[in-house]
């Protein structure tokens, strides 16, 4: 079992940043992918951005240029900094990490941080 805690959320003003962390118990390298979601009330889950064990980054469409997803594998912990956040950032961003098996792949989920962006 893969334990995941994510942190760093808060309240911020409009333009201002946050730098969202997701530790993971076990080895960073064990793991196949880590990605950043969130969930805006009454939908499922949006990726938001993910990097895989080679560090391909993938970022949603509309996000990129203000998020950026980063490991540091020293300390077994995944970032997204965000900048320029908007009203329309708030929400409870959570992390998931993937292990794969010979036969599927694992996904783990933390349970979230929640971002607030107001004046």
């Amino acid at each position: 079992q893969v334990q995941v805690v994510e942190s760093g959320g808060g309240l911020v003003q409009p333009g201002g940043s946050l730098r969202l962390s997701c530790a993971a118990s076990g080895s960073i390298a064990s793991f196949s992918a880590m990605a950043w979601y969130r969930r805006y009330p009454d939908v499922p889950r949006e990726e938001i951005a993910s990097i895989t064990s080679t560090g391909r980054k993938n970022y949603a469409p509309s996000l990129k240029g203000r998020f950026t997803i980063s490991i540091d594998n020293a300390k077994n912990t995944m970032y997204l900094q965000m900048n320029d956040l908007k009203p329309e950032d708030k929400d409870v961003y959570y992390c998931r990490v993937d292990r794969d098996f010979s036969d599927h792949i694992q996904h783990y989920w933390g349970e979230g941080t929640q971002v607030t962006v107001s004046s």
